[in-house]
């Protein structure tokens, strides 16, 4: 073994061998990339098979795995890339996209901000001034706060509201929110104690009723936006709720998980709740994202009475879990859009738009695409109806209508097309379905059309 490692070259040998390679990257931390690779051969000599290789060779390996962690490291970690998957709000693609006149409109803020500033009077002011008024404009809600997610928004409100006492929840919507993170946890770490009801399909205003004690501070309900019980169930009616915890001076906490501002039944989609909605209801508490069918940035949003916001916004955890500048911009300009005229809204709300496409214009964007291929090309792609969603736990069981190109070729294989998407300088993410890739065009924008059709045709 000593032998073998005596032809591993030292860190000078390698940096000559990289220049001018590694020139934008400081000289220490090339030299620390060189050692961290250097001790990683080394512990794997076996795996190298480096008893077998001439120096020359291990130079090389050495050489090639410091180049690709400096091309890592340098390049941007985070870029933009074409959505094929057939997912409008996906998790992994950062859901909700913004258009270019949203990072315009932020790149046009550079340098400081008002953030905390109020120009009237020149005296420390409050950031969240300025997203709230937008928002009790377009809910009609007496406050709000919003928080850097929806998690954080339902652990403030009830660590704010509940600590130390009991929360009335249905066995049916204890949720998993996405990423293990469950809606029991949660609950925990907020140190509200939560009482169960009903069962997992079953849940009666007698068992709400039931539950009810001295130590009951409020009644959670959870908006089934990412599932959905069906067959032999029953729940009760949301006012009959709110009536019940009302008559008993408790309050109705709502996680309503996606929030629209709109009503999606214009765009041919299922009833989902309105935020107004729930609001003129009688909800005391209402939270959801703001990177869902708002449109906007991660954020979570908490609206509702006055009285229970004052306790909220008192919480030292609020601090901590505050939003920043980035975000709030976003927010504002996102909200902005919906106080505009309606007709308006759907061309600059890049999410509304897509959820609102026809399948016509998917087809218009396929044969664009498919006319631009060259004839061998086109040989290998078909046009195919496909099912999208909306994704994020929105709609969770009503597919959207759409179409993909289906890539039908023997070889390469069916992953390595994938792999030959991802490294595209624009990266674009496809699926592969029957052992056949696919490129989804439910959330392609036609400014995409220039790239894919580029892919396709270096594919072969």
């Amino acid at each position: 073994m000593t032998s073998t490692l005596s032809k591993i070259p030292p860190v000078n040998q390698i940096l000559e061998n990289l220049t001018p390679f590694a020139e934008p990257m400081a000289p220490l931390y090339v030299k620390r990339i060189i050692e961290k690779n250097l001790n990683d051969v080394r512990r794997q000599a076996v795996q190298y098979r480096l008893k077998d290789l001439e120096r020359e060779d291990i130079l090389k390996i050495i050489t090639g795995l410091v180049k690709k962690d400096i091309t890592d490291l340098l390049t941007p970690a985070i870029t933009s890339l074409i959505n094929c998957s057939g997912i409008i709000l996906h998790t992994g693609l950062g859901r909700a996209p913004f258009s270019d006149q949203d990072l315009e409109q932020l790149v046009a803020r550079s340098g400081y901000l008002d953030l905390e500033l109020d120009l009237e009077d020149g005296k420390r002011g409050e950031r969240l001034n300025h997203v709230v008024p937008a928002l009790k404009v377009l809910t009609e809600a007496e406050d709000a706060v919003v928080v850097n997610n929806n998690a954080a928004a339902v652990l403030l409100t009830l660590n704010s509201i509940a600590r130390g006492k009991e929360v009335i929840v249905s066995r049916g919507e204890l949720v998993e929110i996405g990423g293990s993170f469950r809606m029991p946890e949660v609950m925990k770490i907020s140190q509200a104690k939560m009482v169960e009801v009903g069962t997992t399909n079953k849940t009666h205003l007698t068992d709400y009723e039931q539950a009810i004690t001295a130590r009951t501070a409020a009644i959670l309900l959870v908006h089934p936006s990412n599932y959905q019980i069906v067959g032999f169930t029953a729940k009760p009616a949301l006012k009959d709720i709110l009536n019940l915890a009302h008559s008993r001076n408790l309050p109705v906490l709502f996680d309503l998980g996606s929030g629209a501002l709109v009503d999606l039944r214009d765009f041919g989609y299922p009833y989902e709740p309105l935020v107004s909605e729930m609001i003129g209801m009688g909800f005391d508490i209402i939270t959801f994202s703001g990177d869902k069918l708002l449109g906007g940035p991660q954020a979570g949003i908490i609206l509702g009475r006055q009285e229970l916001l004052k306790k909220i916004k008192k919480n030292h955890l609020l601090r901590a879990l505050r939003c920043d500048k980035i975000t709030l911009m976003l927010l504002s300009d996102c909200l902005q859009k919906y106080l505009r005229q309606p007709e308006s809204l759907i061309q600059k709300n890049l999410t509304l738009d897509l959820l609102a496409r026809k399948t016509e214009d998917l087809r218009t964007l396929a044969r664009k695409i498919f006319e631009a291929l060259n004839p061998d090309m086109q040989k290998k792609v078909k046009i195919v109806e496909a099912a999208g969603r909306v994704g994020s736990g929105a709609f969770p069981v009503f597919p959207l209508p759409a179409l993909a190109l289906q890539i039908d070729v023997k070889q390469p294989t069916a992953e390595k097309i994938a792999d030959h998407f991802r490294r595209q300088a624009v990266p674009i993410i496809g699926y592969i379905e029957n052992n056949l890739f696919h490129l989804n065009l439910l959330a392609v924008f036609p400014r995409d059309c220039p790239h894919i059709i580029s892919a396709l045709n270096r594919l072969l």
